[in-house]
């Protein structure tokens, strides 16, 4: 029997986010996005309710949920705001799982506590300047120096590389050559003020504005040979393993900026009065909200049906890029379709819609964009370059 209703432990879980989403982040939101301010407060709220470590096992100080979980979590806060989603998807999906999945022992006892309560944020440094969807052109270099790998090279776009609370970026780098040719790629635990390690200047971007985002750069940066994330020459594996996972992450908060969308329209609807009736009596804008419900329903049904296969071990590749793609697709139609209900209001950076717009668009591109998701779903179909 199928049934997608939630247990009652996910309900009370994503009641609890939706309260603290609408009580907390939705009345100071607006302000840290003005001033493309980092929201520091909410994220160590988020840390004491413990959502960092809800993926994570209780002997490494998180709260032994699952994935799924943190899905949810995920959608409640981008149906409020993405740049306090994005801060958590990241944090958990791209700075803790790889710890979590492929670090020693050691490595998970020195970390994950501290990353599971939000009091220290990692990042996952993967895309380089001239890189972008190609992961595999990595050019940044590390060479073991006896006991110390020696980095070189840049990163572009890394989200909490740069914050007051960022304590290591995972790196990926070319670590040697494979008997094919081929680039053998690893990857790095860089700690934050390594020397050699250097965090740009934050980006201005056209959305996420209250999130972290920098370009990083390597010059003889030495770190321990230790650091050494998993096994070497199975960087490229790991992060192809990460991505998959996060971009189920990455759907749940597309679904959440989708059924946001939704929320903030129909509220407005029933207030705003036009021709003598509320706009909300006209069929035009009925469709309209028929649209967008059906969009983030649909969205919704694909990352429930990837994490579901992810939680029981099964092959999720396919879902997880179908889930992306869906629930992108369905943030940006809503977002533009909210715009327009709202008419000159959705266009002002003060109203929650006009800040849906400006971050909808990313969800496209991070995390692998649409072209790569219909690439790895035609893949996945046996269809081959």
């Amino acid at each position: 029997m199928v049934d997608h209703r939630l247990s009652e432990e996910y309900e009370a879980l994503r009641e609890s986010v939706q309260t603290f989403a609408r009580k907390e982040v939705a009345p100071v939101i607006g302000e840290y996005y003005e001033r493309e301010e980092f929201p520091y407060p909410l994220v160590e709220a988020m840390g004491r309710m413990g959502l960092f470590g809800l993926p994570i096992p209780e002997e490494y100080g998180g709260m032994g949920g699952d994935y799924f979980a943190l899905c949810l979590a995920l959608e409640e806060l981008a149906r409020v705001d993405s740049s306090v989603a994005i801060t958590l998807e990241a944090g958990v999906s791209l700075g803790i799982m790889p710890i979590y999945r492929f670090g020693t022992d050691e490595q998970r006892r020195t970390w994950l506590p501290r990353l599971a309560r939000g009091e220290v944020l990692g990042a996952f440094g993967l895309t380089e300047p001239g890189g972008g969807s190609d992961a595999g052109a990595t050019r940044t270099t590390a060479v073991l120096d006896g006991d110390e790998w020696v980095i070189n090279g840049s990163k572009a776009f890394i989200t909490n590389s740069g914050t007051d609370i960022t304590g290591f970026v995972t790196v990926t780098a070319v670590t040697g050559q494979r008997p094919d040719g081929s680039k053998e790629i690893s990857a790095i635990i860089v700690p934050a003020g390594t020397p050699g390690f250097t965090v740009a200047k934050k980006y201005s971007k056209v959305g996420w504005s209250a999130s972290d985002t920098h370009e990083l750069s390597f010059d003889n940066c030495r770190v321990p040979a230790a650091n050494l994330l998993g096994e070497r020459g199975r960087g490229y594996a790991q992060f192809l393993a990460t991505l998959t996972e996060g971009r189920v992450a990455i759907a749940a908060l597309g679904v959440g900026l989708a059924q946001g969308c939704v929320d903030e329209c129909l509220r407005y609807v029933g207030e705003r009065e036009a021709f003598g009736r509320t706009i909300g009596e006209y069929q035009a804008i009925q469709f309209k909200l028929a649209d967008m419900e059906l969009r983030a329903h649909t969205a919704r049904l694909a990352y429930y049906d990837a994490a579901s296969r992810m939680l029981r071990g099964e092959p999720y590749k396919k879902e997880a890029a179908i889930a992306k793609l869906v629930s992108s697709n369905a943030a940006m139609d809503n977002a533009r379709d909210a715009t327009q209900i709202f008419g000159g209001y959705g266009f002002m950076n003060e109203t929650p819609v006009g800040r849906f717009y400006r971050d909808a668009k990313i969800l496209e591109i991070g995390e692998g964009t649409s072209e790569v998701q219909r690439m790895l779903i035609a893949r996945e179909l046996g269809l081959r370059a």
